[in-house]
């Protein structure tokens, strides 16, 4: 599967991003030029982490035919010693449901083992970058 961006040429910076059927708009913050039309992508890289533990959390606790009344989840950042190395996100879910103690277990060991967790943890990433010379535009 790809992912697709396109720069949104009438703004500095922002870029079109398409997955699928979805379009979103990725940008960064006024104070780093663009115009903060979207999450940048440190707020994609959280957010995936964040989602990723409330879809695991929601289907475990479907497979175990087990009701859950709310799930919401909080990612927050410190990247403060990003450049040395470390990036930190805590997670918090808060979960409405009437689960016994195992299950409630259950449910962080699951929210742990989501696949984005994993990625994030336990893979190692091997990244290509191919740039490739596209003609310019004639003047109009």
């Amino acid at each position: 599967m790809a992912v697709q961006l396109r720069y949104v040429s009438d703004t500095p910076m922002s870029q079109r991003l398409e997955i699928r059927e979805h379009v979103l708009t990725v940008d960064s913050s006024v104070a780093e030029g663009g115009q903060d039309a979207g999450p940048n992508p440190h707020d994609l890289y959280d957010s995936a982490l964040g989602a990723c533990k409330a879809l695991t959390v929601l289907w475990y606790a479907q497979h175990k035919g087990w009701h859950l009344d709310d799930v919401q989840t909080t990612v927050e950042r410190d990247a403060s010693q990003e450049r040395q190395g470390t990036y930190k996100l805590a997670v918090r879910m808060q979960i409405r449901a009437s689960l016994t103690d195992a299950q409630w277990a259950e449910l962080e060991r699951v929210a742990d083992k989501c696949p984005v967790h994993k990625l994030m943890t336990q893979v190692t990433t091997e990244i290509s970058t191919d740039l490739e010379r596209l003609a310019a535009k004639a003047p109009e």
